[in-house]
């Protein structure tokens, strides 16, 4: 029987947790998580700083070597049996997800299956890093290449996605022989604190994944960076802060991963299918309440079939449900905390203000939790904030256009790269528009990209490397070459 809310989060450790202890922080220090669906405090946690950093760091450099040597096979097998263990405590998981984030449940269960899928997946790739073997074309050399890990490594995860973005990276970590130091979001921390503890369970070694959770990041995260012990950062946030670090890495060459903001387009042409169209817009619009980089931001539709599509959009944002989403019925739960709201509501604000036009939604919920209704504006103003603003929230912009060199070129007119979605049932007109938008995904008459077994990650501002697929674990090995000559 699954746990109560309360019984999983008084069981979790306490935000530190170094060489295979929980602990408090050195300072002494503590900071609060808060239900967003009613404002209350859920848990205290440890608010870590420089020493607990110092402590984590200084021990994934320890560990490194002994943990490189365990056999791939071995590597694997724990990630596996953590893949398992996370199905077998789904509802526990979800529960605790939906608790300090928001998300529905549904959703929730979702998030823990397409997370969990990350652990079975690099427990697979963990046996396939590759080499080479071969003579130079003079024939005069016998070239060898290999694979080894990168070293330690600092992984920082977002609060939108708790479990899924700690198994995207701590996942090809473990499977690449990577130790680890690990800062989850301080908005989220408790679900990523369940997983540390499920992996431990799986039989994680002590010291190979070490965990400060804090209120100040600057505080952990630059020592780390700077301690000479890293050797890699991979980071999914917001542009600002992923370019301060990118700064930060460089003064010790560190390798990185960037996954930062997005400005989806969703682009709806003339002979798109309508149900096809209207399905994609609510999956790339709402999953996570709108808050996922993914989301589709600006949603351009053909003049000649806009009506129709606003209506029918307007028709199934205003049937959801919102609430505590972990009542049966919710369908949109709160947004993750007060500012998060705030930014939503100058948005909406801003866009009426210049001439847009409300098909739905568009004011804020009464009543405690940090609630916004789904919203359709139509007739958004290129100057509106909103066109060059990642929404993260429940709002749907509405831009018309006449062609698809027009499309192109609007979706196009942003700094950020990381998705476009492409609604037609012209193959020739999806794969030329798939070429011509600047994005590192395009989704085509879907509203999901996001995959496992698929390389994820953005152009432009939106970031650098890729995360799954089998170009993830490439990320967490460096290249090594042998030469020998021929005698």
């Amino acid at each position: 029987m699954t746990r109560s809310a309360t019984d999983i989060i008084a069981a979790l450790g306490t935000g530190i947790h170094v060489d295979g202890a929980w602990r408090d922080a050195d300072s002494g220090a503590t900071f609060e998580v808060v239900n967003p669906a009613t404002g209350e405090v859920i848990a205290t946690l440890a608010d870590g700083g420089a020493a607990d950093a110092d402590a984590a760091i200084e021990t994934a450099g320890r560990v490194q070597p002994e943990w490189a040597a365990v056999p791939a096979r071995d590597r694997a097998e724990i990630l596996r049996r953590a893949y398992e263990l996370i199905l077998d405590r789904a509802d526990e998981l979800a529960l605790l997800m939906t608790t300090e984030m928001g998300k529905p449940l549904a959703e929730a269960k979702g998030e823990v299956t397409y997370g969990a899928e990350f652990f079975r997946w690099f427990s697979e790739e963990a046996c396939r890093v590759r080499g080479d073997a071969r003579r130079s074309p003079d024939g005069k050399t016998r070239l060898m290449v290999t694979h080894e890990p990168v070293g330690p490594c600092i992984l920082i995860t977002p609060w939108n996605f708790p479990l899924a973005m700690a198994t995207r990276k701590i996942g090809p970590a473990i499977a690449a022989g990577c130790t680890m130091v690990f800062k989850p979001a301080n908005l989220t921390p408790l679900t990523s604190l369940y997983v540390v503890d499920l992996l431990r369970e799986a039989g994680l070694p002590d010291g190979v994944l070490n965990t400060v959770c804090t209120t100040d990041p600057g505080s952990v995260v630059e020592p780390w960076i700077d301690s000479g012990i890293a050797r890699k950062l991979s980071f999914t946030g917001s542009t600002p802060v992923g370019r301060t670090l990118l700064e930060q890495c460089a003064r010790g060459v560190l390798r990185t991963s960037m996954e930062l903001g997005g400005n989806a387009p969703f682009v709806v042409c003339e002979d798109a299918d309508m149900d096809t169209a209207v399905d994609a817009a609510m999956a790339a619009k709402m999953r996570n309440m709108g808050e996922a980089c993914t989301s589709a931001n600006r949603i351009l539709v053909h003049r000649s079939v806009l009506d129709e599509f606003g209506r029918r959009l307007s028709e199934r944002m205003s049937a959801l449900t919102v609430g505590d989403g972990t009542r049966e019925g919710t369908d949109v739960g709160p947004l993750v905390e007060e500012k998060a709201v705030t930014k939503v509501v100058e948005l909406v604000d801003d866009a009426v203000g210049r001439g847009a036009e409300v098909l739905c939604g568009g004011s804020r919920v009464d009543g405690p939790g940090y609630f916004y209704p789904p919203t359709v504006l139509t007739g958004v103003a290129a100057d509106s904030a909103l066109m060059s603003t990642e929404i993260f929230g429940p709002v749907a912009a509405l831009i018309p256009f006449d062609s698809d060199d027009e499309a192109v070129e609007l979706a196009n007119d942003t700094e950020f790269g990381l998705v476009s979605y492409v609604m037609t049932e012209n193959l020739d007109r999806a794969m030329t528009m798939s070429e011509r938008l600047q994005a590192g995904m395009v989704g085509v008459n879907t509203g999901i990209v996001s995959n496992p077994a698929a390389p994820f990650g953005g152009i432009k501002q939106s970031g650098l490397g890729r995360e799954g697929g089998l170009t993830g674990i490439e990320e967490f090995v460096e290249t090594k070459l042998v030469a020998i000559p021929v005698r």
